[in-house]
């Protein structure tokens, strides 16, 4: 694997996307020099501070963690050109205009290090272009890197090669990508909006006429493109709104501008109705008015034949739901083509349509389909790309249908689907386990044999392709017990397998029965599964006793599941936590203990049980309690509450960690801890995490004893930050009897402060505070509510 680093980069241009391109690497601990125009007045750096003080404000969060921002320093053209000499990778994201890029480019060339990397994040300008306002010199190592908005959360990065771009480089930046900053490559080919854009704006059009072709609103086809057909809650208008529509009508123009001869062109423009929103500066959510608009609590919705906004209610006809819901593709697209219903008509016309401009277009804009699929699902969110869907509906029938349109003029263009579509792909499909089709080469493609990205055991795959087989060592109904042979055989890996890794009975059991089978014939064990991690204990089980008024069982169930806590802390070998996605409550307790824990950066971890009305009783408050007395010991004043403190406010305000990285600032992941940026090569570092601590001769920890805790002077001090908050209406009541029980378990108890306990002293007040609880009616009112409506109450 290479060993290229970028050691500190520079962005140009600190509008939105800049700033946030900037946000992420310092999020991946790369030092950034944001650089934008002097000021006209003031500080010289006032546009780029303002940009980076609108970092810490914005929702959701660029940043992992809000220390990262102290990683961006403010320059301007004119007075710090000199610092880019120190910086390895240069990521230009000005306006998009050639002549404005042209300039900037004539200024930055002489301060540019020999084997720095410069990109251009333009969204659909030619790379080669771009190129030639560079000196010659430095053309080898120019390409285009197109981040998606916004830029951390995005999985899709498209890199564009240039005519004179050095392919090892392509290849190095390509791996730092995906290792560092945890992103998903599209490699691109130089035409206008690229990849992504390209077919999503063209989807975008699709849509728009043919809601004005068929009269329907705006809301009902955001109903019918939403997760129904598995595209983003944002649908379409919304997303539109969300982008600004003044930039939907930019990236429309540059296709109008450049694709002359496509023979979809006609469609390539802005609809009048989209044209006169931007002329009256309603340019969607930045303006706060667009296709929606938001009327105190009441969403308005734009009628073209009212030329007024109305309330936004409409509903998918109960016939075409009816076809949706049915599992087989290959049914529900002749349904949907066979059917009378405009809202039927409208489907089968996007997808079809779709389906036509991505087959027509293949060999122009992508290597293969694959590509296609992947920026589709990573830079616009669909759970399946054009192909993807296209294949699983039958592959054949589907062409013939598109075919038949086009012949009786019902789509939008009358252009002949390419020979290919009826060639080798007609029996298997774009997608097979050898590659995917490229039509460039009438060949099907393997994947890319980086070495990055060896370190995916089960990287994200198209429909067809064939996942990685691990060897089942023993399961029960909640988890299994598995292998990889060709990673590590020595290694075992346990899963959890309910809905939303729920941590009921049969995982309890099934954890224990796992880590006895680890230690008795493997190295190591590793927790892992896909996100979520895990939502915590099933509260439907609890709801059940708690009705049967069964307290006697749930005080054993606790004790149950604070005994596998305790399991996966003291087990004979190093039990590692993958962690992605939510991991709350109880899932939060289990990664708490593990020997260690390698965590994605999108991971919201927390101790939640404060929205039902309990405390977090599977330990976690008894390793707040115990971590505190380890921290205090180091210092002068010896006072555990100093950390119990903040420790108390997580857990009563019910605080999720919004990343990786914050999980650590909340105490729920340690300093040592690994925070990895790509999700797919998780379990690869967790398998290397457990096998590095067993080859250092791993021994598990001796039970805590001698633990100071800061006792009832704890409590009281608590409490008077909780009725300081009762009295301002911040908590009710009962959300001060429960916070106080949390202060009671992280304090040790009702015992004299400074006093020694051990781990079962501590484990056993939590529990005994929890089963308390559990019998208190307005608690049992909190966990009705959440099971009834997903949602907590606040009583």
């Amino acid at each position: 694997m290479s060993n290229f680093i970028v050691r500190k980069a520079a962005v140009l241009g600190a509008g939105v996307m800049g700033a946030q391109i900037a946000a992420h690497l310092a999020n991946a601990e790369v030092p950034v020099v944001l650089f934008d125009l002097p000021a006209g007045d003031g500080n010289p750096n006032g546009i780029v501070t303002r940009a980076i003080d609108a970092l810490r404000k914005h929702e959701p969060s660029p940043l992992a963690s809000r220390d990262r921002v102290a990683y961006i320093d403010a320059a301007n053209y004119q007075q710090h050109l000199a610092q880019l000499a120190d910086c390895d990778l240069i990521i230009e994201a000005i306006a998009e205009k050639m002549e404005w890029k042209d300039d900037l480019y004539r200024k930055i060339a002489p301060f540019i290090a020999p084997g720095a990397i410069i990109a251009s994040n333009t969204s659909g300008l030619s790379i080669n272009r771009l190129a030639q306002g560079l000196p010659e010199a430095l053309r080898s190592r120019f390409c285009g890197i197109h981040f998606f908005n916004p830029p951390r959360y995005m999985h899709l990065v498209e890199l564009i090669a240039t005519q004179a771009t050095d392919p090892a480089l392509l290849d190095q930046l390509e791996s730092w990508l995906v290792a560092r900053l945890g992103k998903g490559i599209v490699r691109a080919l130089d035409t206008p909006n690229f990849v992504a854009n390209r077919l999503g704006v063209f989807s975008i059009l699709a849509v728009m006429h043919h809601t004005q072709r068929l009269g329907l609103g705006f809301d009902v086809v955001d109903l019918l493109t939403g997760p129904i057909i598995g595209r983003p809650k944002s649908a379409t208008y919304r997303t539109a709104d969300v982008v600004g529509l003044d930039t939907l009508a930019h990236v429309i123009k540059t296709m109008q501008d450049t694709l002359g001869d496509d023979p979809w062109h006609d469609y390539y423009a802005v609809p009048g109705w989209l044209a006169a929103l931007i002329g009256k500066g309603a340019l969607g959510q930045k303006t706060r008015c667009g296709i929606f608009r938001k009327d105190g609590r009441a969403i308005k919705v734009l009628d073209l034949a009212a030329q007024d906004y109305r309330d936004s209610g409409g509903e998918i006809d109960a016939s075409v739901l009816g076809i949706l819901r049915n599992p087989d593709p290959a049914e529900k697209f002749a349904q949907l083509r066979a059917s009378g219903h405009p809202h039927a008509q409208f489907l089968w016309a996007i997808f079809r349509d779709i389906f036509h401009y991505a087959a027509y277009h293949l060999a122009d804009i992508a290597d293969n389909a694959r590509d296609v699929d992947f920026a589709m699902r990573w830079g616009f969110g669909w759970a399946q790309g054009p192909f993807e869907s296209w294949q699983a509906a039958g592959w054949s029938a589907i062409a013939e249908a598109v075919q038949s349109d086009i012949a009786g003029g019902l789509s939008m263009s009358s252009a002949p689907l390419p020979a290919w579509v009826f060639g080798r792909v007609a029996e298997s499909g774009v997608h097979t386990p050898q590659g995917s089709y490229s039509a460039r080469t009438d060949s099907y493609v393997a994947r890319s044999s980086l070495p990055v990205y060896q370190r995916q055991v089960f990287p994200e795959r198209v429909l067809g392709e064939t996942a990685a087989v691990g060897r089942v060592l023993w399961e029960n109904e909640g988890v299994r017990l598995w292998c990889l042979p060709q990673v590590d055989p020595e290694i075992a890996i346990v899963s959890v397998k309910t809905r939303n890794h729920t941590l009921g009975r049969e995982v309890i059991v099934g954890l224990q029965e796992a880590i006895a089978r680890a230690e008795a014939g493997y190295r190591g064990l590793v927790v892992w599964h896909e996100a979520p991690f895990a939502f915590g204990a099933n509260l439907k089980e609890v709801a059940e006793a708690i009705a049967g008024g069964q307290f006697e069982l749930l005080e054993r169930y606790v004790a149950e599941f604070q005994n596998t806590s305790l399991r996966l802390k003291y087990a004979t070998v190093p039990v590692v936590a993958a962690v992605q996605g939510m991991a709350l409550g109880g899932g939060c307790e289990f990664l708490m203990h593990a020997a260690k824990r390698v965590i994605a950066l999108e991971s919201y971890i927390g101790l939640v049980e404060a929205g039902v009305g309990l405390i977090p009783a599977g330990g976690g408050c008894k390793e707040f309690a115990l971590r505190a007395a380890q921290m205090a010991a180091k210092t002068a004043g010896n006072d555990p509450f100093e950390f119990i403190q903040p420790a108390f406010m997580t857990i009563a305000m019910a605080t999720v960690s919004k990343s990786g990285v914050q999980a650590k600032e909340l105490g729920f992941a340690l300093e040592s801890d690994r925070i990895v940026f790509n999700a797919n090569e998780l379990l690869y570092i967790a398998l290397r995490e457990a096998r590095g601590l067993a080859e250092a001769g791993y021994y598990p920890r001796l039970p805590a004893r001698g633990i100071k805790v800061a006792g009832r002077t704890g409590i009281a001090n608590c409490e008077m930050m909780l009725a300081n908050m009762k009295e301002g209406g911040m908590i009710s009541a009962h959300d001060y009897a429960v916070a106080k029980a949390a202060a009671t378990a992280l304090c040790g108890g009702e015992v004299e402060t400074g006093s020694l306990v051990d781990e079962q002293w501590l484990l056993t007040v939590e529990r005994k505070l929890f089963v308390e609880l559990l019998k208190n009616p307005l608690t049992q009112q909190r966990i009705q509510h959440m099971l009834q409506t997903g949602k907590p109450l606040r009583n």
